[in-house]
């Protein structure tokens, strides 16, 4: 058998999978500069943009989540897309030849990896979240590996197959230099008081703006804390429009933060949505946080990333349904208590799983080198 080393890395759809997905790719690289690595996505996502992005090539499938309800008459076009993109990768890995495929969840993993089990590819499946993702529970059967990123995921998966990694993060995220006077100062904020930074996606998140919006007067009047605030892309116009001559001068507003580094960095609360990529930055940065999962996720599953460090005193939670009037007030509360965000910083940072990307890097070159 030839040495070279060939990887299939397969699913997307959401920065939450794909940036794992390019970290553990570069881990692989790391180690064995020579590999080659193929990602598989589906066509239509953001994948197919990100990974080209990071230097990586990429095939698209024609493959789409099932509707909601599963009667709808539109699932037979989904079911028929599935078939054909399980078939476009089966005569996709004959010609790659990968010694092993690697999963991160997402439409085009259940494709990709099924059809890797078909032909006898070993598989490693990574898990993000602390609820597992149909794609993942479904291929963990056949898998050979299954790394997760929480305690307890033996509900979900064969309790033999699971190895806790934690989640692989955006690397330049923790090799930042910039210091926290210099992360201010390019806000043009004051690096005397204490500041507040507010985030919900690239695209944004209608819940915490709203919050926003509905707490000008309260942000005001509360001059010595500071906050800025990512709107997303989506809602930039129509916020800058409610902004008009009303806009608090502790209040830096931008559609989109491109340097997350010096952004967390300058804050000494976030508040965010409760994607397991974020998460997994706050634990290994050991940010206080103010949690606020979205209530559009497959089976509700920022609740559980949430509570998973609510119950162990690392980060505060606000329902969605809650944050419009809660939010702001208890932040502004969080953040002029110094003892509550030293408590909430060295809780979460004993969850944190450093070298994530390496440790599942490892397990894929392992399965590589196994005799087929």
């Amino acid at each position: 058998m030839s040495n070279e080393l060939r990887v299939i890395i397969s699913g997307g759809g959401t920065g939450g999978h794909i940036f794992p997905a390019v970290s553990i790719a570069n881990a692989i690289k790391a180690m064995r500069p020579d590999a080659k690595i193929l990602f598989v996505g589906a066509q239509g996502r953001m994948e197919m943009q990100r990974v080209p992005a990071a230097g990586y090539d990429i095939e698209g499938l024609p493959i789409r989540g099932f509707l909601r309800p599963l009667w709808k008459p539109g699932n037979i076009g989904v079911a028929i897309d599935y078939l054909r993109s399980k078939h476009m990768a089966k005569k996709l890995l004959r010609q790659f030849r990968p010694q092993v495929a690697v999963g991160v969840g997402g439409y085009a993993s259940s494709a990709a990896l099924g059809a890797a089990n078909a032909l006898g590819i070993p598989t490693l499946l990574q898990e993000q979240n602390s609820y597992a993702g149909l794609a993942n529970k479904t291929l963990a059967k056949h898998a050979s590996k299954i790394c997760v990123a929480y305690e307890g995921m033996e509900r979900f998966f064969p309790a033999e197959k699971i190895l806790l990694t934690g989640n692989p993060v955006r690397q330049q995220l923790l090799e930042t230099t910039v210091t926290r006077e210099e992360a201010l100062k390019s806000f043009s904020l004051d690096p005397a008081k204490r500041t507040v930074l507010l985030v919900g996606g690239s695209l944004g998140a209608r819940t915490i703006n709203e919050s926003v919006l509905r707490h000008l007067d309260l942000i005001r009047q509360h001059d010595d804390v500071q906050f800025i605030w990512q709107t997303g892309k989506y809602y930039s116009a129509e916020i800058a429009r409610r902004l008009q001559d009303n806009k608090p001068e502790n209040l830096v507003v931008t559609d989109f933060i491109s340097d997350m580094g010096a952004a967390y960095k300058a804050a000494d609360l976030v508040i965010s949505r409760a994607g397991a990529g974020s998460i997994s930055e706050f634990c290994l940065l050991g940010l206080p946080v103010i949690l606020v999962p979205s209530p559009n996720v497959a089976e509700d599953h920022q609740t559980k990333n949430a509570l998973a460090l609510v119950n162990k005193q690392a980060a505060l939670y606000v329902k969605d349904a809650e944050a419009d009037a809660q939010l702001i007030p208890l932040a502004i509360r969080t953040v002029n208590d110094a003892t509550q965000l030293k408590s909430l910083s060295e809780n979460i940072l004993k969850l944190a799983l450093p070298a994530s990307a390496d440790i599942i890097a490892k397990e894929v070159l392992k399965l590589a080198n196994q005799p087929r």
